[in-house]
């Protein structure tokens, strides 16, 4: 069994979270949560007010908003707390809170939750080294309501692809731009609809075209993999940790 509290609990996300663990997904309890707004949680109560909260806790999920890491961060450390940070959009200082707070306490940060896109990263990475004179553009779709662009996953995939292609370039969009580089990794946002999650990677040279899909078909897949990364850092020392740690031990 492990208490964990729910950051972001009144978004999609976070009630994804909330439903796994009442039903005991992972050993899950949720003990407390967390949000800017006043809920209404029967289940568990919800602060507004990290000093206000007072339950035993052995890991904290995030998928609020980026805005509200410093004030997590330091809850966390205060109580010595690992935090799976599920959230994407950090800014540069956010992301040097982050790194400093990891000296501290272990983090699990990923910009995409699930296991089967840790996958698609590792075979995009494979086909980069495969192909090394290939094209690679990225197209992620997701719904109307999403604030960022380019999704965090999608700077996810084009940041490993990079750790093969050293010199490569991200291009968001073409305006303006007359003729593709060799070394450019396009990267193209769609948002419509009620889309949840969608990433390809188009490889191809003069002779073939390899695609990499990943879609999701519902959120809770993304929960499952924040309870199952929250299951994972328990007990972990000081440090950032993703989702290849998780999946190579197991």
């Amino acid at each position: 069994m492990m208490n964990i509290l729910i950051c972001g609990v009144g978004g999609r996300m976070g009630r994804e979270v909330a439903k796994l663990a009442l039903d005991g997904v992972r050993g899950a309890v949720p003990v407390a949560a967390y949000d800017i707004l006043p809920m209404d949680t029967r289940e568990f109560p919800t602060y507004t007010d990290w000093n206000a909260v007072s339950e035993k806790i052995d890991c904290i999920i995030d998928f609020s908003h980026h805005a509200g890491t410093a004030a997590l961060l330091d809850f966390a450390v205060s109580r010595k707390l690992p935090v799976v940070l599920a959230t994407t959009g950090h800014t540069p200082e956010e992301l040097a809170l982050i790194d400093h707070a990891a000296e501290q306490i272990p983090i699990f940060r990923s910009a995409n939750m699930s296991l089967g896109v840790a996958l698609l990263v590792e075979l995009a990475k494979t086909t980069a080294k495969t192909f090394p004179d290939a094209d690679i553009e990225i197209i992620e779709k997701h719904h109307n309501r999403k604030l960022d662009a380019p999704s965090g996953t999608a700077l996810l995939l084009a940041n490993a692809i990079r750790e093969i292609r050293t010199k490569a370039r991200l291009v968001f969009g073409r305006e303006g731009q007359a003729k593709r580089d060799k070394d450019d990794i396009g990267i193209h946002a769609v948002r419509m609809g009620n889309i949840i999650g969608e990433h390809e990677v188009i490889v191809g040279t003069d002779t073939q075209t390899i695609t990499l899909k990943h879609e999701a078909h519902s959120r809770a897949l993304f929960a499952e993999g924040a309870l199952a990364a929250a299951e994972f850092l328990i007990g972990k020392t000081a440090g950032i940790y993703g989702m290849k740690q998780m999946i190579d031990s197991e």
